[in-house]
């Protein structure tokens, strides 16, 4: 039980979470109060010496708590779960996704295929969970082991030929996924998630449910039009960040002391470049390769900054003017979002640096003025 008179930082710290535990279940009430913070609070936190970003940080968290919920009901069977290239880092996400539900997980890597009828028989779901090269030959592999009954997935980032081969290779129920993050995030909370109907929906709607309890952001599409949108969400942007990477790497560029002079936005910048630098080089190949249409879109984007490069060189003002003036009515009033957006992530940027040179000089500490 909590001590309300402990006064030390863990005590302190049982306390707020008892507090913010109230506030999400309040919050979860169909009467409940969400309207911006009031006059009487920002002086509260005033008086206090809280600075304001502290409380909205706190506010937003706890409203997004409302988007998860329990991973799996009462009501709902256990499922007996066989993760294929189970050892690689997503196959590990999932892993502990699903016995955080309660879920029975079998990891079937490259060096058990001699246990495969074993590590196949009886489950409800097979995920493959392998590099886009290998994963039609595993999906052929792993279905003549199934089950009719047990549902075949994949995460692969194209959709088209893996959702065909296994609806050709198994008979029981398919669904194709692609998780629109990487290894690092915790759960599913607002990470996107294509999901490709394949067949026999009841069959793995828990997989779907589970996803959405944990706070996904799932969107439904036709393998066609996925692996058409990933050119340009996928190949094109890694190749664009990639391409950045690699002029800042032959150019010589100080990475660290340039993020010493600039703002928080360029550091997103150089961050997301960065990310991409640190993870696993054939994946990335692999992503850009893919297939004839990422190729050539790609070929298209060095032609378009060829022809960008060549005005700069001209010093044609007015070329490059009017060629962000024609840009700029694709983008419409998704710039508005875009400013709204990056301000919060600024934001987050800005507290996340205050934080990291406190922690480096804890003799910079001030406390609120109440307490000195």
């Amino acid at each position: 039980m909590n001590d309300p008179n402990d006064r030390s930082l863990n005590g302190i710290d049982r306390q707020l979470i008892q507090l913010l535990s109230q506030r999400i279940q309040r919050l979860s009430q169909p009467t409940s109060d969400r309207s911006p913070s009031s006059a009487s609070i920002q002086a509260e936190l005033q008086k206090a010496g809280v600075p304001p970003f502290v409380w909205n940080s706190l506010v937003t968290s706890c409203t997004a708590a409302l988007a998860t919920s329990a991973l799996r009901l009462p009501e709902e069977p256990q499922q007996r779960i066989t993760l294929v290239g189970g050892r690689g880092m997503m196959a590990q996400f999932f892993r502990q996704r699903f016995l955080a539900a309660g879920h029975e997980v079998r990891l079937l890597g490259r060096q058990d295929w001699h246990q495969a009828p074993d590590l196949l028989k009886d489950i409800d779901l097979a995920l493959v969970c392998v590099p886009i090269d290998r994963t039609l030959e595993i999906i052929r592999q792993t279905a003549a082991y199934l089950p009719p009954t047990a549902t075949l997935a994949d995460i692969t980032s194209i959709k088209g030929p893996m959702l065909e081969t296994m609806l050709a290779a198994h008979s029981g129920p398919v669904v194709g996924l692609h998780p629109m993050f990487g290894p690092g995030v915790e759960s599913f909370l607002s990470q996107k998630v294509v999901i490709c109907p394949g067949r026999d929906r009841p069959a793995w709607q828990w997989l779907v449910d589970l996803m959405a309890r944990d706070g996904g952001d799932l969107v439904e599409s036709p393998p066609d039009e996925h692996d058409q949108m990933m050119v340009t969400v996928q190949a094109i942007r890694h190749f664009a960040t990639f391409g950045l990477g690699v002029f800042l790497a032959q150019d010589g560029i100080e990475v660290g002391r340039s993020l010493e002079l600039s703002s928080p936005i360029y550091r997103l910048g150089i961050d997301m470049v960065s990310r991409l630098f640190g993870q696993d080089a054939e994946l990335y190949a692999d992503i850009m390769l893919a297939n004839a249409d990422r190729r050539e879109a790609i070929a298209r984007l060095a032609q378009t900054f060829q022809a960008l490069a060549e005005q700069v060189q001209a010093k044609d003002r007015q070329g490059l003017i009017a060629a962000m003036n024609a840009a700029s009515e694709t983008f419409g009033s998704e710039t508005e979002r875009a400013v709204r957006e990056s301000d919060r992530l600024i934001e987050a940027m800005s507290i996340l640096l205050a934080a990291d040179r406190v922690v480096d000089s804890p003799s910079s500490i001030t406390p609120p003025p109440d307490m000195k």
